[in-house]
């Protein structure tokens, strides 16, 4: 299936007329879904199959951001709330099997959810180690301050998505744990000596470099490169993720339209890609901006091409689940870890 180097958004609960002829000529590799995208689980349903049939490409990924916690794309009243990343670490610091079975229902349950609506790849899990002052824009969800921890966690997690036939999606790679301001906003400066990172941040996703896709950090690491953060970085790609992670899946950059980036969208596009990125993420549906990057961008070629087509073989049919117990569980291992929190 021929597509461009890029996922996209889209503005609302359906396409416009103007989405529908853009996906047509310029065939992103895939859609992702924010919570303007959702309404009913059937209007949900007929986007992710619209965009497909315009493709004509009834498996083309369709991606989400659905952690738990702050990060909730679909949510009540058609979806049940569930917790950030770092109940399941509390959990696991009081009892490691709880925690770790916390951690891979929590998967296995989120793509239960998204598998009825089509969504096929969830960006989770984040793999980011907290610190002391890790900024509240990763805050909860982060597993825990220990990077074996979020190590076993994150695969956990991992495990359930898949058993629940979704992909995921690993972030932010190399470590968003040490930034002390929002990437959203401005761009975060890391100072941490490289054996520290090596030590730490870097852990999990070398210990889960194994999976099919990750997403970069628009962070400036400075004891690998002081000019570009991670994202634009063909030091941090090659010498970081690709050499010392020891990564060879399909990598794309975290949001364009998020402030921590400079210039204009077709330059950073290319930026992106120039780097080493596989594939070039941009969200917010605007259209102009959406146009820019299509611009910007190549067919999907060579080794791009390859880790595309693995992420994708990589999805397997879900394994039965007996959902009303599953939840019931769940439940219980959620209470145990202090959630939800007690109301004042």
């Amino acid at each position: 299936m021929t597509a461009k180097a890029f996922i996209s958004g889209c503005a609302g609960r359906s396409l416009s007329a103007d989405e529908i002829a853009f996906y047509r000529d310029e065939r992103p590799w895939a859609l992702i879904l924010f919570k303007r995208n959702i309404g009913t689980p059937e209007e949900v349903c007929d986007l992710v199959a619209t965009f497909r049939d315009i493709l004509d490409d009834p498996d083309r990924p369709v991606l989400i951001d659905q952690e738990g916690g702050r990060v909730q794309r679909i949510a009540p009243p058609h979806w049940r709330n569930r917790p950030a990343a770092k109940f399941a670490g509390d959990l696991y610091a009081d009892d490691q099997a709880a925690g770790r079975r916390m951690a891979w229902l929590h998967g296995r349950l989120i793509a239960s959810d998204l598998i009825d609506l089509g969504i096929t790849v969830d960006c989770l899990p984040v793999l980011d180690v907290g610190t002391p002052q890790t900024h509240a824009a990763i805050g909860n969800r982060a597993y825990a301050e220990s990077a074996e921890i979020v190590s076993i966690l994150g695969r956990a997690t991992s495990e359930g998505l898949a058993a629940g036939g979704v992909l995921p999606v690993v972030k932010h790679m190399p470590g968003h744990g040490r930034a002390t301001v929002d990437s959203h906003l401005s761009l975060p400066v890391v100072d941490a000596p490289l054996e520290t990172l090596h030590a730490s941040d870097f852990v999990p996703f070398k210990a889960l470099n194994d999976l099919p896709m990750a997403m970069t950090a628009h962070i400036v690491f400075t004891a690998v490169d002081r000019e570009r953060p991670a994202t634009t970085s063909p030091v941090v790609v090659r010498d970081i993720i690709r050499g010392a992670i020891g990564f060879d899946g399909l990598l794309m950059s975290d949001d364009l339209s998020m402030n921590a980036l400079g210039g204009d969208f077709a330059s950073r596009a290319d930026a992106v890609l120039s780097a080493g990125c596989d594939m070039v993420l941009h969200c917010n549906g605007v259209m102009d901006e959406m146009r820019d990057v299509a611009r910007a961008v190549p067919e999907l070629t060579g080794r791009a091409a390859e880790r595309a087509a693995a992420a994708r073989a990589a999805r397997k049919p879900s394994h039965p689940l007996d959902r009303e117990a599953a939840e019931a569980e769940y439940a219980t291992l959620a209470e145990r870890a202090g959630w939800p929190p007690a109301m004042a």
